[in-house]
This record gives structure tokens, C-alpha cells and sequence, in this order.
């Protein structure tokens, strides 16, 4: 039985609807269902993101000759041949006094932008870059909180063709070289600071060490964000501040490039190696507009929120949001302070209608015994979007039960590798708990056993079997293309294999459960660690939990690790754990040792790291500690008497 369906006006009045209503009557062919639409989609990729491409609007100076060369050749598929484009013209198609962009933190709402006022600041600040030496052959790194001067920057930077990459202000020093010291940008833009619980954290020291260890950085550019001009004495003398740069009026200027031309370079997380530096073109656009207009049905009058920072890829999802004409809502800061509804105040004044978050949000704003239903006016939210990790069947609950009744909860996945997603929401489906409405429109995504047999009903690697416009154009630095190919297609040549351990369900949704080299294998017996953590989410004395699969005797032994809201874990809560698990998964994933744990580390996008604590659990070095939010917690994990062969 479904939580949520929409009503009969709103699967009519949606875009999904007056799509598919429009490739029956072109094509002349019966889409009865949603599931027949996926299947024309992934059937006929030309004609697909033709369409696709005519409903987003794109503007090229060039038409493309061709959709695509060869829909089965991954990596290799080369896609709108001959089209010369901007991408942040495709972005910048609105110069009205509509609010564009509005930039809020721990304190309140500190600016707003309208779709005017960001074209202006785009144009004079590309100025100033072309005035830098910024070419279409430069690259750009933002060391930038999640506010409106860094959209203006990313704007500006891909108007000239530079390609952009940012990182969140709250990664550590060497986190941050991992990153750009690959890619040697010509400009560092920084904030002088950012907020984090009340407390301004200075950005300048950091971001002069990394430019002064980044031979390739010729000026840092500095947002103010705790002063309108901070003061830049004593800093390098290769320092300028924004606020001058964006003083200058100047005209619009859009280099036209072809559709292969790099717009971003996003990272992996680095957790266990160096980061791996995706390259990604306007493809990336074209299918952000797909998931927005058509599965997330979102419109001009809308409000749209995602909490993110600039070091995930759901910023760049959300920014996408300026090529519909939408309202943007950025934040900046702690999602719980000065207290646990920050953020549904702000989707309250705000009139927020899409309202994007975590499950890891979720699931801590019910732990902290939040009522949003009775606190806050949530009128306004039409959707609920959750990514990040595995959205679990009590926050399901939780959303439909606490939040509101009457909205559609879309947990959705897919990756900073194609920066977007392979299943997500649907406005014209049910929602049934535990499961993601639907595979992503384009996305030729199955579920294959490790023989390569496609399965429903059951669990294996999720796999993407014909190519897409947003996948990565290349790996930088990857010379031979050997990086990209071992991270997608090792295990099924020619296949995207994308580490996600999923099941297609009797619904035609899916269930993520989890990270496919983190899922556990004892006898040979298979199952995704988010099968562990719904039964742990049972016991209300425990805050959190990681577990893993530790090799043992030619075998794999199952090791837990919990984190107590109060106390002490008991030998009884032990007991208690290890008979739910047998009784509610199998015998054979019954923890061999319970331990509790000071914390669980996550990395700075709130992702749960398995794979850094089975590293630490086997005195294997965990690199790139800097990508965690709270490293200093592997240290628990060390020399475990238990667990030492």
C-alpha cells in the first residue's frame, strides 16, 4: 500500500504528463504507463534526448548534426555533434526583477539577487577574469561557502569557457590540495569566512596556504562575506577583492563551444585514495533539466531549497534550477542551529515548494523529536527530496506521519559521477515506503547478478547498459583513459557498473542498499548494509551505527559498531541487537562482535564511510582523511584486540 499518491488534477497538470502525452501523439505509438514511457526513452536514445533537448529550451549558436553517434559505446559515445553553445548562457535566459537567488544562513536571509541583478554581476565579473588572462582553456577553483557570489563566480567563469571546480571552506588544507594541485587552476576564489554554529571561521590563512602551494594560482579573488571589504593586508599581494570586480559594468559576453567542452571537474570522495577528477560537459545541464522540469515537476513560480555546500554535487543540481527561472534558496551554515527547525523556518518564510535535504538530516531532525506539523506552516512544500545515503523505512514514517501528509517524498540517487541521478521521483506515481518512485527517463538502468543476468525482485549491481549525456568526458590526468574505465567498467565491459547495490521492485521502484563494495557477504550470502541499519534504527537507545564485512577463515565475519545516545551498550541490548537481526535478515548475518563506538565517521556530504572503517579495523591506511568531517574518530577503530588475526 502506497504513503502517497498524487490526485488525478495533479498527474494531469504535470509536465511528466504533457510529455508523455506529446511522444504519443509525435510518435504515434500507445504509452499506457509510466514504465512504457522509461522503456520508448531508453529504446530510442536519439529521439529521447532530442526532445529532451526541445523541452529544456537549449540555446546553441550552432545546431548539432547529430544526437549521438553510437547509444552502446561507453565510455566513447559522442553526443550533439556540431552544436556550439554556453553553458552559462543556458542558464542566464532570465533578466527580470524576479528574485533569482536567495542567499541565507545561521542568522537569517543576508541577500537577495534578482535574475537582473545576476546577469550584471555575471557580466562584469567575467570582465574581470578576461582582464586576469581567463581563457576557455583555464581552469577555476572555488574554496566558497554556499552563497550568491559563488553561483555569480561560476557564471562568469563558465561564460568565458573556464572550466569551474569548488570545494567546501570546512575541507582541511591537504583535502583541498588533493584536489586542485591536480587540476592547477589559474584563480582561487575564496570568502574571508563562513559560519558554523555561531562561529565565524576565517578562510583567508587557509585558502593563502593552499595558493602559495598551488604553483599555478595567479589571483585569489575574495568574496566578502563577514565584511563587504575584508582587510587584505598582510594577505598575497595576488589577493582582489570581488566586491571591485563585479563594480565595473560590462556586457554579457557567452564563448561558443562545442558540446564536448569541459563546464565542471567534480571529485570522488578520496576516502581510501587520491580524489579521481571527473570532467563534465553540458551534458550535465541537459540532463539536470530533464530531472527538474520532468521528475521533479518544477516550474518559473516556484521555490526551490537543497542543503548542500559547494563540495557536493547537488549544488550543481540545484543551480540548474536559474535555467527554468525558479527561485533559488541557498544556505550557508549548521542545519541545527541556533535550533533544529533552521531550515523549515526558512522553507516557512520563504514559501519554499521543493524543499532538498538528506536522509541524514531526516533522521536526525526525528531524533531530536521534531514535530515540524505542529511547529511550522509547511503549506508551501509540494516535494521532499532526500539523497545522500539510503532513505530508511522509519523516515519514511516520519516525513508522512511528523512533516506533512499531503506531499510527495522523493528519495533519489545517482552520483557526482554523472552529477545527477539514475532513479528518482515521479510526479505522476504512488510512494511506497522504502523505495524510490522510479529509474530516471534516458537511463537504460537495470539490476544484474554478478553473471551479468539482468534480475528484478532481487539484489545485485545497479548498471546503466547504454550511454547518457552526462557522463563523465574523460578523467583528468588520465592519459590512457585507465582510471575511467576501471572505475565503471571492470566488471561488465562496455557496462556502467555503479557500486550501488540495489533491487528493481514489484512497483518498477528501487531500493538502494548501500555501496556495493561495502555490502555484505558471509557464506556467500549477499546483502547491502542498509539492511543492517533499518533493524539497528529500531532501538531508540542508539544514535547511530556502522557495520562491515571483516575477511576471516577464507570467509567474511560481520562486525558492528553502534553509537549510544546515552550510557553504555549492555551485554542485553547486545542479545537484543543479535536476535533481531536473525530473526528479521538471516542467521548468518548475525554480528560476530558488538562494540560501541564514540562516533561513526561521515564525509563533509554526510555520508556514512564503511570502507575508511573496515581500512582502519585492517591496519590498512585510510588516505585523504581530510574528506571526513570527523576523521579523529577512525582512531577508535584501531588495534581492536578482538579483531586482530
Amino acid at each position: 500500500m502506497s504513503l502517497w499518491s498524487p490526485s488525478a488534477e495533479r498527474i494531469a497538470s504535470s509536465q511528466m504528463a504533457a510529455f508523455q502525452a506529446k511522444i504519443q501523439q509525435k510518435y504515434n505509438v500507445s504509452l499506457p504507463d509510466y514504465e512504457s514511457l522509461h522503456r520508448w526513452s531508453v529504446e530510442n536514445l536519439a529521439k529521447f534526448w532530442g526532445e529532451i533537448w526541445d523541452l529544456a529550451g537549449i540555446r546553441a549558436s550552432v545546431p548539432y548534426k547529430e544526437i549521438i553517434d553510437d547509444p552502446g559505446r561507453m565510455p566513447g559515445a559522442r553526443w550533439f555533434s556540431g552544436a556550439r553553445l554556453n553553458f552559462a548562457e543556458n542558464l542566464l535566459r532570465f533578466s527580470d526583477d524576479r528574485v533569482a537567488l536567495v542567499s541565507a544562513n545561521e542568522s537569517g536571509v543576508r541577500a537577495r539577487l534578482t535574475y537582473r541583478d545576476l546577469q550584471t554581476q555575471v557580466g562584469s565579473l567575467a570582465a574581470g577574469m578576461r582582464a586576469l588572462g581567463i581563457t576557455s582553456e583555464s581552469r577555476i577553483a572555488g574554496f566558497v561557502p554556499n552563497i550568491s557570489e559563488t553561483i555569480v563566480s561560476m557564471l562568469a567563469a563558465t561564460s568565458i569557457g573556464a572550466v569551474w571546480s569548488s570545494s567546501s571552506p570546512d575541507f582541511g588544507i591537504d583535502a583541498v590540495l588533493d584536489r586542485f594541485n591536480q587540476i592547477q587552476p589559474e584563480i582561487l576564489i575564496t570568502a574571508d569566512a563562513y559560519w558554523f554554529k555561531g562561529k565565524k571561521i576565517d578562510c583567508l590563512a587557509r585558502a593563502n596556504e593552499i595558493a602559495n602551494r598551488i604553483q599555478s594560482i595567479k589571483t585569489i579573488i575574495v568574496i566578502g562575506y563577514a565584511a563587504d571589504r575584508p582587510d587584505l593586508s598582510g594577505f598575497s599581494k595576488r589577493a582582489v577583492h570581488f566586491i571591485d570586480l563585479v563594480a565595473q559594468p560590462a556586457p554579457l559576453e557567452f564563448a561558443q563551444l562545442p558540446f564536448d567542452h569541459p563546464v565542471y571537474i567534480m571529485y570522488s570522495s578520496g576516502t581510501t585514495g587520491l580524489p579521481k577528477c571527473m570532467v563534465q560537459g553540458p551534458g550535465v545541464l541537459l540532463n539536470h533539466l530533464k530531472e527538474l522540469v520532468l521528475h521533479t515537476d518544477l516550474r518559473r513560480d516556484d521555490t526551490i531549497f537543497y542543503f548542500t555546500t559547494c563540495g557536493w554535487m547537488m549544488w550543481n543540481w540545484l543551480v540548474s534550477s536559474l535555467a527554468i527561472g525558479a527561485k533559488l534558496v541557498l544556505f550557508d551554515g549548521n542545519p541545527f542551529h541556533p535550533e533544529p527547525g533552521v531550515l523549515l523556518d526558512l522553507a516557512e518564510k520563504e514559501e519554499i515548494s521543493v524543499f532538498g535535504t538528506s536522509a541524514k538530516y531526516l533522521s536526525a531532525l526525528e531524533g531530536a523529536g521534531v514535530i515540524p506539523r505542529e511547529t511550522f506552516d509547511l503549506k508551501s512544500i509540494r516535494t521532499i527530496l532526500s539523497t545522500g545515503s539510503p532513505l530508511s523505512r522509519e523516515s519514511y514514517q516520519y516525513v508522512y506521519q511528523k512533516i506533512k501528509s499531503d506531499v510527495q517524498l522523493s528519495s533519489i540517487s545517482g552520483g557526482t559521477d554523472l552529477n545527477g541521478c539514475f532513479t528518482l521521483g515521479n510526479p505522476t506515481l504512488p510512494v511506497f515506503e522504502g523505495e524510490l518512485q522510479s529509474r530516471g527517463l534516458g537511463m537504460a538502468v537495470e539490476v544484474w547478478d554478478d553473471s551479468g543476468k539482468s534480475v528484478l525482485k532481487e539484489k545485485g549491481e545497479l548498471v546503466c547498459t547504454r550511454a547518457f549525456p552526462s557522463m563523465p568526458l574523460f578523467f583528468w590526468n588520465d592519459v590512457d583513459g585507465q582510471k575511467y574505465h576501471k572505475a565503471y567498467f571492470d566488471m561488465f565491459p562496455g557496462i556502467w557498473r555503479h557500486g550501488d547495490f540495489a533491487e528493481i521492485t514489484e512497483n518498477n521502484g528501487m531500493i538502494i542498499y548501500g555501496r556495493s563494495d561495502a555490502t555484505l557477504n558471509p557464506g556467500g550470502v549477499r546483502i547491502g548494509t542498509a539492511d543492517l541499519y533499518r533493524v539497528i534504527e529500531t532501538f531508540p537507545d542508539i544514535e547511530d551505527s556502522v557495520v562491515i564485512g571483516q575477511e576471516w577463515d577464507n570467509d567474511q565475519r560481520v562486525i558492528l559498531f553502534v553509537k549510544m545516545k546515552n550510557g553504555t551498550l549492555t551485554d542485553d541490548l547486545k542479545s537484543e541487537i543479535s536476535k533481531k537481526i536473525k530473526d528479521t535478515i538471516s542467521p548468518r548475518h548475525v554480528p560476530a562482535f558488538i562494540f560501541q563506538t564514540p562516533d561513526v565517521p561521515y564525509t563533509r556530504n554526510l555520508k556514512k564511510v564503511e570502507l575508511a572503517v573496515k581500512r582502519t579495523v585492517q591496519n590498512e591506511p585510510v588516505t585523504n582523511r581530510d574528506a571526513l568531517i570527523n576523521p579523529e574518530c577512525l582512531e577508535y577503530f584501531k588495534n581492536i584486540p578482538e579483531l586482530q588475526k
